[in-house]
């Protein structure tokens, strides 16, 4: 039986592409990674990491479920083959069947991409660091570099922390202001100095003004859905050791 998994209608049924967006559900670990924790850079046993990609992997039908080592950077791989050591990077691309770009988060944003008619796709893991830096751009560009056209090319923003629950810092809204002053927008007052900042709407307005296709925003607040997703912020402000990991896949299909 298949974890619990959320879809995106702009990926949803596209000609052999597969997707999905998993949360907390369906697997088999314990504790504060109960159930579905996919991050193999997390304290939880080996074997149920494993245990739990092999399930989402069959979810999306996967031969391979392939993972970075996520630094917050630009930097972005192409996906020729398995690999034996997770490389430092935050997006993946690949024109080759069966691999499943499979992102980690736990607030930050997941964004999954795909150019059908080209059969290629892309994944980004886009922290604030990482979208500021532009990880989304270069993986567009990355894309292009395989054949994919960026007219054609869906995006779908998964779950992600949502501005209700991102408090920032003054600084924080600086240095985004100082990258783009038109994002003044996206950042709503808090209490005191705090401000409020709209993460997924950031990442969503860098892929429009780039000329995207379509770009979806599945809306769904890592942080304030407990039942659902794992949430560093949460786990920060509970004081717990280790968090779990959401794991957001695309798949070109065999």
């Amino acid at each position: 039986m298949h974890p619990p998994v959320s879809t995106s209608p702009e990926l949803a049924g596209l000609s052999g592409v597969s997707h999905g967006f998993f949360g907390r559900r369906g697997g088999v670990s314990t504790g504060i990674y109960d159930s579905l924790n996919s991050g193999e850079g997390s304290a939880d046993a080996p074997r149920n990491v494993a245990e739990n990609r092999g399930r989402i992997a069959a979810a999306v039908g996967a031969r391979w479920l392939l993972s970075c080592y996520q630094v917050h950077s630009p930097d972005v791989v192409r996906v020729t083959g398995p690999w034996p050591e997770r490389p430092a990077a935050d997006a993946m691309v690949t024109d080759r069947p069966e691999f499943g770009l499979c992102i980690l988060s736990a607030d930050c944003t997941p964004v999954l991409f795909a150019d059908p008619d080209a059969g290629i796709i892309g994944a980004a893991h886009a922290g604030w660091k990482g979208a500021h830096a532009g990880v989304l751009l270069r993986t567009v560009e990355a894309m292009e570099v395989l054949g994919a056209q960026r007219s054609r090319i869906r995006a779908a923003i998964g779950p992600t922390i949502q501005q209700a629950s991102y408090e920032v810092g003054p600084e924080f809204r600086d240095a985004f202001l100082g990258l783009d002053a038109a994002s003044a927008d996206l950042f709503h007052p808090g209490k005191g100095d705090r401000w409020q900042f709209d993460l997924p709407a950031f990442c969503a307005r860098q892929l429009s003004q780039a000329g995207l296709g379509a770009v979806d925003n599945l809306g769904h607040d890592t942080c304030a859905m407990e039942e659902t997703y794992f949430s560093n912020r949460r786990r920060t402000l509970r004081g717990e050791p280790d968090y779990g990991r959401n794991a957001s896949v695309i798949v070109l299909k065999g």
